[in-house]
């Protein structure tokens, strides 16, 4: 877990190569809603991607990569926050995270994964459209009281991808979901 804020990271860097904006949201997309940096400095990443330019990602990589092509096909946005914590924010991103979470649950969305340790809680979450594919991924973190991190990801993702698709973004928890999920 202690690899989830650096694979967030990753996963925004991947994202600012296949693009930006939002039409009408998807049924697997979450408002976050909006984030400031935090008051006196501090890590600030906000990445959104919308389908426009994932597609143009797809037509880039399609000759020489087409099983990641074909992965990104399935993809409609891909949203990444991560905020630095201090005294000035914690309370308000913490009481967020747990907002967004309890939305999840009582809208039917999976929790999938929900790892509370002394330095870290982590919450995966998926919609699915039955078993035929997943309709949006949302991971939540707050890591040791230092930063926050939200991610998530719409389209129309099969399962068997899932993996893959992790593997990509470099999302741990959702690695090991695609894995069970492939056995």
């Amino acid at each position: 877990m202690k690899n989830l804020i650096p694979s967030a990271f990753g996963a925004a860097l991947l994202t600012v190569f296949i693009g930006v904006g939002l039409g009408d949201e998807p049924p697997g997309y979450v408002d976050f809603g909006k984030f400031s940096p935090p008051s006196g400095g501090g890590e600030f990443v906000e990445v959104n991607v919308n389908n426009n330019l994932i597609c143009m990602a797809t037509k880039f990589v399609e000759k020489q990569q087409p099983d990641v092509a074909q992965m990104l096909r399935g993809i409609h946005s891909v949203r990444v926050n991560v905020i630095s914590l201090n005294d000035d924010n914690r309370a308000d991103i913490e009481l967020r995270v747990k907002g967004i979470r309890e939305k999840l649950d009582g809208q039917g969305w999976q929790r999938v994964v929900s790892a509370v340790q002394p330095n870290e809680d982590v919450g995966v979450y998926l919609k699915t459209r039955g078993e035929e594919a997943v309709q949006g991924l949302v991971v939540t973190v707050i890591d040791n009281n230092q930063e926050a991190v939200l991610v998530n990801v719409v389209g129309d993702i099969r399962p068997e991808k899932l993996a893959e698709l992790a593997e990509k973004l470099n999302i741990q928890p959702l690695k090991k979901l695609g894995e069970k999920l492939n056995k």
